[in-house]
């Protein structure tokens, strides 16, 4: 499983410019079978997203979002090799 985090460094006003981009982005991996689950970090100062896949497309993928194009956030990618899960989320464990 892999944990991208991204941490904002422009202004949420300079984010908010990008949302709309960035949220068609977020909803493509989605579509591509990559993304589980996204939010906002709390506060907010960026955001999480869990995504299963080959590390170096989620990382060409990051690279490809507008909020990253445009200099609103930068990524770090955590990959995690999960052995125990709840029912139901075994699709996580790697």
């Amino acid at each position: 499983m892999l944990i991208p985090s991204l941490t904002y460094i422009k202004s949420n006003e300079e984010a908010d410019k990008h949302m709309e981009p960035h949220m068609a982005w977020v909803k493509e991996g989605y579509a591509r079978g990559w993304f589980l689950a996204s939010g906002r970090k709390v506060p907010r100062t960026g955001g999480i997203i869990l995504a299963i896949g080959d590390r170096n497309e989620i990382e060409a993928y990051a690279a490809a979002d507008p909020f990253t194009i445009h200099g609103i956030a930068e990524y770090e990618i955590t990959e995690v090799a999960l052995t125990t899960a709840v029912e139901g989320l075994d699709l996580l464990k790697g």
